[in-house]
């Protein structure tokens, strides 16, 4: 077989569909007698339903059904059931509502689903809409993480005192204790993750169809047979093999997109109930008002350090708001995943870790790029910056003193992480001479001269990927017109998979990609847990290349049998089965043609020995007007260590994808409620700012991949989130540098123009 990722890599197989708009997605899917469905949401924080009127709407044209919960309920709909995954602090665990499709007796933040129309046309849908009555008694909320732990604050749960909802302990207290009475330097911050909406480029969309005594659910799922699972046993209380969920192409899913959120399965339901195709498309202003948002964390670090600079502890006390109503990913992110990675890159012995999950009148929190990661790695990165400047030492330097050494790996982290590889320092070297690091004395100068503030920030991160599940399937069906289709159990949805994979099995097989057909979102077809966590690459990955010894293996057999020869006297190669020394041979598809069932079928499921840790050094430099606080990024540079990458024009694209979110989050974007109503202040494009390609300059990207993975075969590490962990420190630790020399010590996310501009009017007086 050909070793991997030495050939010239293909051109992206999904391109032509999207580009000539051929794409498959789940909003341009239309069939006979199909309904709509709006949805009537709350205006309120925090409010108990009195009264729901829906005469009126019921009598409008087009108009088919209106569904309450109450209606739902008595038609055997069920519900998302969630029990407490950690206990509190106190080491009781909370009490955990339902998560209901729609709302029951109350409701909790603004947008929450309450009343569902359906009707034979969206219009008159949303006419209908209008029509309906909710009487509401409005209650006290609470939307911020420091108003909801405080004493007599209001309760979003009775089973849950206090708005405590989860609380996880890393590390040795007493040890840390002791490290900080003995530092020589001791750094402290106070760091707020602002809430981020995720804003896909795709509204989220369910279409579901009768078909006999099935439902067919097509959906833009990162996860097609968890998704099918959930509403099968939560939802529908249906035999799974009732349900068949269908993926096609998904613009965007960051994490939005893993499972199926409670307003989305009632359109499922609904097609359940009246047996026929309907459908629901989110507008953009109810993606931003109740679809999963990301991060929205408080926390409160320090970093312990002897007088030659060396690191001896780190303590973080952090709260995590996770809105009305938590979600699996919402609770585990801050109190297991993020943690994971709270060390980084350097050899810290001890640590003291305390993380509270908080409810909150808000929509509910879930997974977004990063997933926890970038939180941990933003709070280490700016005190080493901060220390650096504090002390006197340059930043690299400091750095550098404290990195894990290749010698030490595999390194077994305080926080309990093997890292397997990894050569921080090369990494490290490689970006500071990428990025001119020497020559930054002289563009600072030079923009002094213009009056413009200059810095430029550093950022070294370790990446965790894997999403905890280590096994994929890639079952290969060999067709006897030569075709090749994998059936992945990982889910495309705007990153390239398809490209990457059939890269891959081109080469393993000596085949032209041509020939190869990558098939997902099936879940007929499909298991495993899908795309999330940055398995896809390895995990999958690693799945075509054992399907693939599989495929070859199996057909050396069926081809010894067709060519009456010895197993050992056959060799394959380029697609083709041949008998050693002669030229009698057999290809692929002739083969699979002499079969029964016209083809070569392999199940094939395989497992990794664990966790693969991507990682690098990003740079940036940013100019500020002192007049208007406005920050501009001039250059930004990576080298990252993503293992052997599978296709590299891929692998530049998720790295500057998640540059662009990470620093996106650094100088723009904050979802923002009003904490004394409740109601959402940033709801449309209008109040919330996202980056555009004139935020950024040009990146400068470099792969190196000298040091791989030795937890998988192909040696890859997974990159889709590597950006962001990467990029938000990089970019506040350059606006810092810049605003240091003026007295400014602090700086929130987002750095607007007008939080610059503040701060620079504070340390001014």
């Amino acid at each position: 077989m050909a070793t991997f990722g030495k050939a010239q890599y293909i051109k992206r197989v999904e391109d032509d569909r999207l580009l000539t708009g051929t794409g498959g997605f789940t909003d341009n899917l239309a069939r006979p007698n199909q309904a709509h469905v709006v949805l009537v949401r709350s205006p309120h924080a925090h409010a108990r339903i009195v009264k729901i009127d829906t005469a009126e709407a019921t009598k409008a044209p087009g108009v088919v059904a209106v569904f309450t919960w109450d209606d739902m309920a008595k038609e055997g709909c069920g519900y998302l059931a969630f029990p407490a995954m950690f206990p509190n602090a106190d080491g009781v665990k909370p009490n955990l509502t339902p998560r209901r499709p729609l709302a029951h007796e109350a409701v909790r933040y603004v947008g929450e689903a309450v009343v569902a129309v359906v009707a034979e046309s969206r219009a008159q849908a949303q006419d209908a809409a209008e029509l309906v009555e909710v009487e509401y008694e409005q209650l006290p909320s609470v939307t911020e993480i420091e108003d909801a732990l405080k004493s007599g604050a209001p309760q979003v749960w009775k089973g849950a005192p206090g708005n405590a909802v989860g609380f996880n302990r890393f590390g040795d207290a007493a040890k840390s204790d002791l490290a900080f009475q003995q530092a020589a330097h001791v750094v402290s911050l106070d760091i707020t993750h602002q809430r981020l909406i995720v804003n896909a480029m795709e509204p989220r969309a369910v279409m579901a169809e009768w078909d006999g005594d099935r439902l067919v659910v097509h959906i833009g799922s990162q996860n097609p047979s968890v998704t099918r699972d959930t509403l099968a046993d939560a939802i529908l209380k249906m035999p799974k093999d009732k349900v068949r969920v269908l993926v096609r192409d998904i613009g965007g899913g960051f994490g939005m997109r893993v499972g199926i959120q409670p307003d989305e399965s009632v359109a499922v339901w609904a097609a359940k109930v009246l047996k026929r195709p309907v459908k629901w498309r989110a507008e953009r202003g109810e993606e931003f008002a109740a679809a999963t948002a990301g991060r929205d964390q408080l926390h409160k670090a320090s970093l312990a350090l002897d007088k030659d600079g060396r690191f001896l502890a780190l303590r973080m006390e952090a709260f995590a708001n996770v809105g009305a109503y938590p979600s699996p990913a919402g609770i585990a992110i801050p109190l297991f995943v993020g943690p994971k990675v709270t060390t980084g890159t350097y050899d810290i012995p001890v640590v003291d870790l305390r993380i509270t999950c908080v409810l909150s009148h808000t929509a509910t929190i879930g997974a977004y790029r990063g997933a926890g990661r970038p939180e941990c790695l933003l709070n280490l990165e700016r005190m080493v910056d901060t220390a650096a400047r504090q002390i006197g030492m340059d930043p690299a330097e400091l750095r550098r003193r404290n990195f894990v050494k290749p010698a030490q790996m595999p390194y077994t982290s305080a926080m309990g992480e093997k890292y397997d590889s990894g050569d921080f320092n090369l990494f490290l070297t490689k970006t500071l001479e990428a990025a001119d690091w020497a020559g930054f004395a002289g563009r600072k100068a030079e923009a002094e001269k213009r009056g413009k503030l200059y810095g430029r920030g550093l950022a070294s991160y370790v990446e965790w990927t894997g999403a905890m599940v280590l096994n994929e399937m890639a079952h290969y069906e060999v067709r006897a017109d030569g075709k090749i289709v994998i059936w992945m159990g990982t889910q495309g949805m705007g990153q390239g998979l398809q490209t990457s994979f059939t890269q891959l099995a081109s080469e393993l097989l000596g085949v032209e990609a041509s020939r190869i057909e990558i098939a997902m979102g099936d879940s007929d077809r499909v298991g495993g847990v899908g795309s999330m966590g940055s398995r896809s690459a390895y995990i999958g990955g690693s799945a075509v290349l054992s399907g693939s010894e599989k495929l070859v293996a199996k057909g050396r057999d069926l081809a010894a049998d067709a060519l009456e020869a010895s197993v050992a006297d056959i060799v394959y190669a380029a697609g083709k089965f041949t008998i050693a020394g002669t030229d009698r041979g057999i290809g692929l598809g002739e083969l699979a043609a002499k079969q029964p069932d016209k083809r070569i079928y392999i199940e094939n499921v395989n497992s990794v020995e664990g966790s693969a840790w991507p990682n690098g050094a990003h740079v940036g430099e940013v100019e500020i007007d002192p007049d208007t606080g406005r920050v501009e990024l001039k250059r930004y540079t990576t080298v990252d260590d993503v293992g052997r990458p599978l296709h590299r024009p891929i692998v530049f694209g998720q790295i500057h994808g998640g540059c662009a979110q990470g620093i996106g989050q650094a100088l723009l974007e904050e979802n923002v409620y009003d904490r004394e109503t409740g109601q959402l202040i940033t709801g449309s494009f209008m109040d919330y700012a996202m980056p555009r390609a004139d935020t950024f300059p040009t990146f400068s990207n470099t792969l190196d991949d000298s040091v791989p993975a030795k937890t998988n075969p192909l040696g890859a590490k997974g990159v889709g989130e590597s950006g962001t962990v990467g990029s938000t420190p990089t970019v506040m630790n350059a606006i810092m540098d810049a605003l240091w020399p003026l007295g400014v010590r602090s700086m929130q996310m987002p750095a607007t123009p007008h939080r610059v501009w503040q701060a620079i009017r504070s340390a001014k007086g």
